[in-house]
């Protein structure tokens, strides 16, 4: 595997589509917009300082709403982060926040955790974006669009120009969004991502467990696609307890019928809405998503996520954001694994890819 010397990501030598040979040496790189910011500036990328390793975590989260705030209670119960920054367009609620969370700071491990402004975006590891308008009782995400896209405009460049590690995108629909994001940002495609169908995954999980009677940690099954109605459950690649599912089925002699299955998936996907229509929002399992997905990068754990990225001929699909399984570590999203899609899920994966496309289209970024 070679290194693309744009973005870092691991790019296979022998399927990359994307070369250039410069100065007696060959780059491989992992999208055609990497070789283009190469070849425009060759030596920005050849003589780029090495990144400090220093013991500062420092995480910036804009949004101090539900699920803002959530997450900064689950981040500082974690001990990953040395520094958070909340930030808001009502500075009194980011302060009251911090407050809160300071005053509880003897029961969790050391850290700074203040109220701040964009320019504290500066030397921050990742930048995790909750805000923007929420979703509200029978909107569906893809709702959200154009009005939510209207609102990155004016927040990612302020986020970018103090040049912040990585954007975690969270703010709905996170496909679009994460799209939105990236070209407002210029970031290297490795460098923002959004938290996609990481929850639906473990919603996912979490129903198998309770049919299969197993621990959820013990279930390895993905969602992937759009983060939303297009999303697509991988059956043909769910294991319990590395043994595939219709094996497993038939150890514990029960069935999973078809339509066990689409109950199944169909609580998977309308679980935001129910959960809104109860109480109008949700906020802890996505708190708790995103807490996994910043330990992967702050601990430099290459893990195996479902996160929202930017694909370049993933199954022949470039140029959109949604959700397949990614390698991530302190370099962001490292590498696209290729996952094996039987051919219903291969279609259904194209069709989401193709409403996101359609989203893409109709909103001005």
């Amino acid at each position: 595997m070679a290194r693309d010397p744009v973005c870092g990501m691991q790019v296979n030598e022998q399927e990359t589509q994307h070369k250039l040979r410069y100065e007696d040496k060959t780059y491989y790189f992992c999208s055609n917009r990497c070789k283009t910011s190469f070849e425009n500036d060759p030596a920005k990328y050849l003589n780029a300082p090495q990144q400090d390793t220093a013991e500062t975590r420092k995480v910036v989260v804009l949004g101090a709403g539900q699920v803002g705030s959530t997450f900064a209670l689950a981040l500082t119960i974690s001990g990953l982060a040395t520094s958070i920054v909340l930030i808001d367009k009502q500075p009194e609620v980011a302060e009251g926040h911090v407050m809160d969370l300071n005053h509880g700071l003897s029961f969790a491990q050391p850290c700074r955790i203040y109220a701040g402004d964009y320019s504290d975006c500066k030397d921050a590891d990742i930048v995790v974006v909750t805000a923007g308008a929420p979703q509200k009782p029978g909107e569906t995400r893809l709702d959200l669009a154009q009005k939510n896209t209207n609102i990155f405009k004016s927040l990612i460049p302020q986020i970018a120009q103090y040049n912040a590690g990585m954007l975690l995108i969270v703010a709905n629909p996170v496909d679009m969004l994460t799209y939105a994001a990236l070209k407002l940002s210029e970031y290297p495609m490795n460098r923002v991502f959004g938290s996609g169908t990481a929850l639906d995954t473990a919603r996912f999980r979490y129903l198998l467990s309770k049919r299969c009677e197993v621990d959820p940690r013990n279930v390895h099954a993905y969602i992937i696609g759009e983060h939303g109605d297009t999303e697509v459950p991988l059956w043909s690649q769910v294991r319990i307890g590395g043994i595939p599912f219709a094996d497993f089925c038939r150890m514990c002699n029960i069935e999973c019928l078809p339509e066990e299955r689409e109950e199944i998936f169909e609580q998977v996907k309308n679980a935001a809405y129910e959960i809104i229509n109860s109480k109008g929002y949700t906020n802890f399992a996505i708190a708790l998503a995103l807490v996994r997905i910043v330990s992967s990068i702050l601990r430099d754990e290459n893990s195996v996520l479902t996160v929202s990225t930017l694909v370049d001929d993933y199954y022949g699909i470039s140029d959109v954001c949604l959700s397949t399984p990614v390698i991530l570590n302190r370099n962001g999203v490292s590498r696209h694994l290729k996952i094996t899609l039987n051919e219903e899920e291969k279609n259904k994966f194209e069709a989401s890819a193709r409403a996101l496309r359609e989203v893409i289209e109709s909103v001005d970024v």
